[in-house]
């Protein structure tokens, strides 16, 4: 990880499960982060309680990426502030249990604005700007799920996930034929305790606690991947809980 000290990232959904450890990981190895997501007092938290104690810094920033706006208006922050953006992980996500036979369209919606759209707006600006500023050994590392490899339940998040799966893969070939040497990587969790799941199962708390891991775990796969050596490109990694039987 020393070469990304001093480097920027940015971690959409960055302060609380996958998003929050990602973000005190990479501050931890001396990277400027700049953490968003739509609640903002969330994010200073985060800010106050892991800045001043090394070498990177947490930058809090509010964004929903559900709106381009937002989205773009981080990206100018960015570009502004620190000329460049080296590290994009695409952590922010959502799921409804919605069927498809007798679901709520507008929860649809919120998925997929969320979980596909929102992440290819920010890989394509995350992109631009690193072509822009002559970074040609940049990262976007999308969270993903064990749901966008195969569909138990909750049809409509999981096909959110397999959208995921095959950006990812785009992506790649898209940036291997524009012959740079930015890097693409799918990481793909099975339970993790994040706040996706208390909203599934609001009414079940016990259920959520037994089967759901920390999110350091899943953090450590990202630092893994943009830790391999510039001539290894760790496209996908699927991580479950050992007692996870799906």
């Amino acid at each position: 990880m020393d070469r990304w000290s001093g480097k920027v990232a940015i971690v959409t959904g960055g302060y609380e499960g996958i998003g929050g450890a990602t973000v005190k990981k990479l501050v931890s190895h001396g990277m400027k982060v700049v953490g968003c997501a739509r609640n903002e007092e969330k994010l200073k938290q985060i800010a106050s309680e892991i800045n001043g104690k090394g070498q990177g810094e947490m930058f809090p920033f509010k964004c929903d990426v559900t709106d381009e706006s937002n989205i773009l208006e981080m990206f100018k922050f960015v570009k502004e502030k620190f000329g460049a953006v080296h590290l994009l992980v695409n952590n922010a996500g959502i799921a409804f249990d919605s069927p498809i036979s007798s679901g709520d369209s507008q929860k649809w919606k919120r998925i997929l604005d969320t979980n596909v759209l929102g992440l290819s707006i920010c890989s394509r600006e995350a992109v631009q700007l690193m072509k822009e500023t002559g970074v040609d050994d940049g990262h976007i590392v999308n969270i993903n799920s064990v749901a966008g490899h195969r569909v138990v339940d909750k049809p409509m998040y999981a096909a959110s996930k397999f959208a995921v799966t095959a950006l990812t893969e785009g992506l790649r070939k898209e940036l291997r034929s524009a012959n740079t040497h930015i890097r693409t990587t799918s990481i793909s969790p099975g339970y993790v305790k994040t706040e996706i799941f208390h909203k599934i199962y609001p009414d079940d708390t016990e259920r959520v606690e037994k089967l759901l891991k920390s999110g350091e775990d899943i953090a450590d796969a990202v630092l893994y991947a943009v830790s391999a050596p510039a001539h290894v490109d760790i496209n996908e990694i699927i991580i479950r809980p050992v007692e996870q039987a799906l």
